[in-house]
């Protein structure tokens, strides 16, 4: 005889009373957890002597606490930013239009500072010797820097090696370069001379003659300084896309196409960026010019900044050296508006913050 469907189960669920067909949602505690503990902090029926609920934290507290902690990490760097960079630019804007020698005290002179400067001969030369030097520097290293980098840009042997060779100048300090080189352009005991000595060229002033030592300088200083222009050039050349030159040489260009309708485009802002670097860097020379000559012969070398710290501490003439300090802010925020406003109306110049 068969038997019934369901005998087999357990005696348990044999007994269970049937209470409809329509199966049940169901539902779950708000107050409990998934492991059946009860959640104190929002049940209103909590148990006499439990802790009282805390309160939840508001947007605004969080918010309030999270700036409290960001001041605190940032106000080391704030503190450092005002001791050294905006309180010095602000006194010394102060100092440009007074008569002060930074020892005793000094009085109020308006603009008769700059109106000094400008019948000044001395500072006539200065400015004349840093235009000479940016003129000559910055393209030479522009130039120099992207013909190394197209050169270094290739899979030869040892291009490490030939990469780190041209960097190393670069991270050694211009007092150095200007004791390295000091000894090298000696007139008397110096290595050029003794080479140009075996090649049957009479001995050269060098450094001590007021129609060499600026060149001079300028070619130490690219010595140096066109490494990092070689390091900015390889990177921007490394995005500049393989499939991109790959269409154009199957299309029949040659090395000067691909160069000049490719890779040089490509090459724009990384160029503005260092051409507006470079002219920093130019306009701001003193170190090797300190180490090296000391501004002479007869002020042949003596640029905008020497001629800063010689009337401020050698003349002590600190408010005439501050306007002249201003003089030369003034043109390098003239250079840097120039070079934005040129990115801006330039034709397909990418908008500020794009990824180029």
């Amino acid at each position: 005889m068969p038997s019934e469907p369901g005998a087999s189960r357990g005696k348990s669920q044999s007994r269970a009373p049937v209470r409809g067909t329509t199966p049940r949602a169901l539902t779950l505690d708000p107050h409990r957890y998934g492991d059946g503990r009860r959640d104190t902090r929002t049940a209103t029926n909590r148990t006499p002597g439990a802790p009282a609920p805390r309160r939840p934290r508001t947007l605004a507290g969080r918010a309030r606490r999270e700036n409290a902690t960001a001041w605190a990490f940032i106000s080391p760097s704030v503190l450092i930013i005002l001791g050294l960079s905006i309180v010095p630019v602000v006194w010394s804007l102060l100092l440009s239009f007074r008569a002060d020698d930074l020892v005793t005290p000094g009085r109020w002179v308006g603009l008769d500072n700059y109106r000094a400067l400008v019948r000044d001969p001395g500072f006539r030369t200065a400015v004349e010797n840093t235009l000479v030097y940016a003129g000559l520097y910055v393209p030479l290293s522009l130039i120099g820097g992207l013909a190394l980098a197209l050169a270094l840009n290739r899979r030869i042997r040892l291009i490490g090696l030939y990469r780190t060779l041209i960097f190393i100048p670069f991270v050694i300090s211009a007092a150095a370069q200007g004791v390295l080189f000091f000894f090298i352009l000696d007139p008397q005991f110096g290595v050029a001379n003794s080479l140009l000595h075996h090649l049957g060229v009479s001995p050269q002033g060098f450094l001590s003659d007021p129609g060499q030592a600026l060149y001079l300088l300028v070619l130490i200083s690219l010595w140096s300084g066109i490494g990092f222009c070689v390091v900015v050039y390889l990177a921007a050349l490394q995005d500049v896309p393989p499939e991109l030159i790959e269409s154009a040489r199957l299309d029949g260009a040659g090395r000067l196409r691909v160069l000049w309708h490719i890779k040089l485009p490509s090459l724009t802002p990384v160029t503005v960026f260092l051409l507006l670097w470079q002219l920093i860097t130019a306009l701001q020379v003193f170190d090797l010019i300190y180490v090296t000559t000391k501004g002479g012969p007869l002020g042949s070398t003596t640029v905008i900044v020497y001629f800063v710290w010689e009337q401020a501490f050698q003349m002590f003439t600190a408010g005439y050296g501050a306007a002249a300090a201003y003089v030369l802010a003034v043109a390098l925020l003239v250079v840097g508006t120039a070079l934005r406003l040129y990115r801006r109306r330039r034709p397909g110049a990418a908008p500020d913050g794009a990824v180029r």
